[in-house]
This record gives C-alpha cells, sequence and structure tokens, in this order.
C-alpha cells in the first residue's frame, strides 16, 4: 500500500493517530524525513500528499509510537543458543517493540564499560530494535561489591539492577541508593527476599501443596520492598521495583508514592493475564519469576494498573531452550517470552473495560521511557520515526512454534487474543511488515 520515491520523506495517512504522551487520538497523517518526525496531526495532507512524497495508506489503523520494553532478557553474549541479539530483535520488531532494555545477566555480565558498548554497537550493526543496557548494580551480580556505576552510566546504562536477583544485603542496597541520589541515577531492583524464595518452585498455597511443590510466598516480595522502602526514606534515591506480582507489594508501593518517595514499578502481562491456575498440570511454560499468584493478587494488579500505582509494563522476555524447559517441573528453568505477545496482552486491558487505548499504550511507550530517560515513546516532531501501526481488533492465536524467538516458551501459547501488528518502522525505515 505504499507508492514508493526516492526523496526520503514518507506519509502515513489515512491512520488513527495516537500518542499517550499528548493525549492524541485522531485521525490524521504523519510524515517522516529520513530518521524523524517532521509533521504529525489531524489537518495534515488535508489537501492531499504533495508528489515526490511515498505514501503509505493506513486504512484507518491504529499508528502509535514504537513500543519500549523495559526488561527483556537477550541472552548474549553468552547464552546464544538461546537468544541473540539478531534473534530478538526480529522477535522485537514482529510485536511492534522498536526499544529494548536489557538486564546484565549475560555472560560476561554487563558490569563493565567494554561489555555496555558491546551490546549497543551489535544493535546497532544489526539495525533491527534499538538496545539499550542496564548495568549490574554489583560486580558480576554477585551482591557483594558495587559496580563502578558512574563510569558504566557514562558509557550509556540507563540503570542498575542485579537482573534476576534481588539486592539482598540492606548495607549494600543503602550505598547504591546514596550513590544513585548523588548522582542521579535509578536502583532496579528484583523485588523478593532471597532466602524465603530459595527453592521455590510457584506461588506458595494450596495449589502448590496439592502438587506437591514448594512454594514462594507473596510475603517474600512484600518483605524486600517494605525494607527498600525505608531504605529509599534513608537515602532519597530513586529506586524502581521489577515486575510487581502481589497485592501486598503493591500496597507497599501505594503508600511510598503517597509518602512522596521517589519510587516507580511496573509488571509484567502473566501477571495481570494469567494466575497460578495456568501452572496447571505442571507447565513448565508457566513457570515464571516472580511465580504466577493468585486470582486476588492478579485483580489488585489489573486495579493497580487502572490507578496508575503501576507505572509501566515490560515485556519480562526470559528465552530458555528446549532443554532448560521440556524436564520435570522442579528441574525447569523459570521465564517466558514476551515480546511478540506485550502488545496483543496488554491490549486485553482495553478490550476487557479496564483502561482506555491510550492508557494501555502509556504502560509500553512513554511511560517507561520517561522513567529510564529515554527520548523514545512519542509522537512528536523531531522525534526518531520508531512507529508501529497495528489492528487493535483484529484477532489472532498464540502459536509460540512461529515465533522469531530463537526460544519458543511462551506462557500465553495457544491463548487467542487481539490487536496485531501491520508495520514496524525504526529511525523512519519499515524494519517489520506482517503478511497479510
Amino acid at each position: 500500500m505504499a507508492a514508493r520515491t526516492s526523496s526520503g520523506l514518507v506519509a502515513y495517512v489515512n491512520a488513527r493517530l495516537l500518542d499517550p504522551a499528548s493525549g492524541l487520538d485522531a485521525k490524521g497523517s504523519l510524515l517522516t524525513n529520513g530518521e524523524t518526525i517532521a509533521d504529525v496531526g489531524p489537518g495534515l495532507f488535508q489537501g492531499g500528499v504533495p508528489s515526490g512524497i511515498e505514501v503509505v495508506d493506513c486504512a484507518g489503523l491504529c499508528l502509535a509510537p514504537g513500543l519500549v520494553d523495559m526488561r527483556v532478557q537477550l541472552r548474549e553474549p553468552g547464552e546464544e543458543h538461546k537468544e541473540t541479539l539478531k534473534s530478538a530483535g526480529e522477535a522485537a520488531v514482529a510485536g511492534g517493540v522498536t526499544s529494548m532494555v536489557c538486564l546484565p545477566n549475560t555472560n560476561p555480565v554487563i558490569d563493565e564499560v567494554a561489555t555496555v558498548e558491546f551490546v549497543a554497537r551489535r544493535a546497532r550493526k544489526i539495525g533491527l530494535a534499538k538496545v539499550y543496557p542496564y548495568a549490574a548494580a554489583t560486580k558480576l551480580l554477585d551482591g557483594k561489591e558495587l559496580s563502578e556505576m558512574g563510569m558504566l552510566a557514562e558509557a550509556g546504562a540507563l540503570a542498575f539492577t542485579d537482573g534476576v536477583k534481588a539486592i539482598r544485603n540492606a548495607q549494600l542496597m543503602r550505598r547504591a541508593l546514596s550513590y544513585a541520589a548523588t548522582f542521579g541515577l535509578l536502583i532496579v531492583q528484583h523485588p523478593e527476599e532471597p532466602s524465603l524464595a530459595e527453592n521455590g518452585m510457584m506461588n506458595e498455597g494450596e495449589l502448590a501443596t496439592r502438587m506437591g511443590l514448594s512454594g514462594i510466598p507473596a510475603a517474600a516480595e512484600a518483605m524486600m520492598l517494605e525494607r527498600d522502602m525505608r531504605l529509599v526514606e534513608i537515602t532519597g534515591g530513586r529506586y524502581h521495583a521489577a515486575h510487581v506480582s502481589t497485592a501486598e507489594g503493591i500496597e507497599i508501593i501505594r503508600k511510598a508514592k503517597a509518602k512522596g518517595l521517589k519510587v516507580s514499578c511496573d509488571t509484567a502481562p502473566p501477571y495481570f493475564a494469567l494466575n497460578e491456575l495456568a501452572v496447571g498440570d505442571y507447565r513448565t511454560f508457566a513457570k515464571l519469576s516472580p511465580p504466577l499468584r493468585s486470582e486476588a493478587d492478579r485483580q489488585a494488579v489489573v486495579a493497580a494498573l487502572a490507578d496508575g500505582t503501576i507505572d509501566a509494563v515490560g515485556s519480562d522476555h526470559a528465552p530458555q531452550d528446549q532443554d532448560s524447559k521440556r524436564v520435570p517441573f522442579a528441574a525447569a528453568e523459570f521465564g517466558g517470552v514476551g515480546l511478540e505477545t506485550l502488545l496483543s496482552i496488554t491490549l486485553e486491558l482495553t478490550h476487557n473495560g479496564h483502561l482506555s487505548l491510550l492508557q494501555a499504550l502509556r504502560l509500553i511507550t512513554c511511560a517507561p521511557a520517561d522513567i529510564l530517560g529515554l527520548a523514545a515513546g512519542r509522537l512528536k516532531v523531531g522525534a526518531s520515526a520508531d512507529l508501529v501501526l497495528f489492528d487493535p481488533e483484529r484477532g489472532w492465536k498464540v502459536e509460540a512454534k512461529k515465533f522469531r524467538s530463537k526460544s519458543k516458551n511462551s506462557p500465553f501459547d495457544d491463548r487467542p487474543v487481539q490487536g496485531m501488528v501491520m508495520r514496524t518502522v525504526i529511525d523512519g525505515r519499515s524494519v517489520y511488515t506482517h503478511d497479510a
């Protein structure tokens, strides 16, 4: 549906423009010039598109900022059999994700300037979704000694985290938050008290007992958050809680925000779309960290997304190969892939009447970008032309075997969903078009 020219100008016409940052939701057009947005609005091209401009007819579909996924495990370097920057990039653009922020739990760990630069350089060379790294909060992610945060931030690290591990030592977390407060940095925590979660397989409760599996109590999340809120209060540091999953944990964050503490949080689609029953017949694809929780917890996550307590949604993309998942439940690795289902599962919040379309999109565009200080997630003149064109109503069935990700471990496999990505644009280049 595009008329090609060589001017470098592309007009996206007949679109439903959606920009959560400005509240724009209107029929209109958008013009890109090379890598940036040159103009956007309801009144653009009302007299027709001048000759010499490539035209993409959006046919009334939604045109929004490319998605910003704030929590992705890329596995490269070190575990390329599970995922690579290229396969993750292909999965991302198929899911409408134009910016990914990757955890530092690679091999080697992202705790040195050279590794930060390697990831950014490799992603640029591949030319798919943009990749921004988190750096390790502690050297080697071993929780003993803080990393060189200042140098890593200068090299391009967006924030500091020990990834899928909690920063368990309270004194070390206090020092990290104090350093972050001094230099304007952000600490991202996996909020789980490690000794309580140790050897746990799923959410603690009646179902775990019936299945004969050791449980991870909801209190593990609450206890770590309670501790960390006190440390935030002492230090004045900026703190972000990743993938919150419990009613109790959410209430702690709600109170901290009411106190004016510099606290934000995200959740992931499994925690508002699934509950512990998905583990069912020992389904290892539903073995996640944190674990899928009770139905009451799931409803609390939905309510917190609706009232703004939860600021953003990240896919929590955690690729695991067959050898890591097709084993007995107790031996299986934690995690599920999520890049290719981030949009459609988030749109369930709209289809089920919990959020408006703009509110749902905010969670996966400008909200995560703002938390991390990224210039992304907006339809505005001068911004990078990172766009997603999608049909919010078009239904499809999740078939993990067809995913572009190297790993197929989706907790949503076989789920009917709505919301299909039709085109993804990065820096003005169409990098993905859905085969109609």
